[in-house]
C-alpha cells in the first residue's frame, strides 16, 4: 500500500507561513470569553476592566489559543492535527485593534512540524510560541 501524505506542498524548515490579520473587536473578545465560560468580568464589562487599570475589555487567553490553533490549521489544511500548543501572552488584545499572526517552520521530524508564531497588535507582541502539527495519512484518517 503506498502511503500518501495530506500536507501543504511546502513543508521544509524555514518555510513561512502566509500573515493572517484578525480585527479584535468587542463582540470577538466577548463571544470568545462566553464560549470558553470564562465569565471573568474584565471580557465583557468596560467598566470593571478599566477600574482593575486596564483601558478596555481584553482577549482572554483560551480565545488567543483558539485564533492560534486556527492560523496554524487553515495554512495545514484539513487532514492536520494539532499535537501541542506551547504559547505566552504579552500585550493584550483590546477592541478597535488588530492581531497579525505570522509563522515560519521551524522543525521537522517524519511526518510532524512545529512551527514558531507571533501575533502581534500596535502594542507589540500579543502571543508568541510553538505548535506542533501531525498530518493524516490514508492510512490513519479515521484514527485517533
Amino acid at each position: 500500500m503506498t502511503r500518501t501524505l495530506n500536507r501543504p506542498p511546502i513543508t521544509d524548515v524555514g518555510t513561512t507561513l502566509p500573515e493572517s490579520t484578525v480585527p479584535i473587536t468587542a463582540t470577538l473578545i466577548v463571544s470568545g470569553a462566553i464560549a470558553t465560560r470564562d465569565f471573568q468580568k474584565v471580557h465583557h464589562d468596560r467598566d470593571v476592566a478599566v477600574a482593575a487599570g486596564t483601558k478596555d475589555i481584553f482577549m482572554n487567553i483560551l480565545s488567543t489559543n483558539g485564533l492560534v490553533n486556527r492560523y496554524v490549521t487553515e495554512w495545514a489544511g484539513p487532514t492536520s492535527r494539532i499535537t501541542r500548543i506551547n504559547i505566552r501572552l504579552g500585550a493584550p488584545n483590546f477592541p478597535g485593534d488588530t492581531m497579525t499572526f505570522t509563522g515560519e517552520v521551524t522543525a521537522r521530524d517524519g511526518d510532524d512540524l512545529t512551527v514558531a508564531l507571533v501575533g502581534t497588535n500596535s502594542m507589540g507582541a500579543h502571543v508568541t510560541g510553538t505548535v506542533q502539527v501531525g498530518f493524516r495519512t490514508d492510512e490513519t484518517q479515521g484514527q485517533k
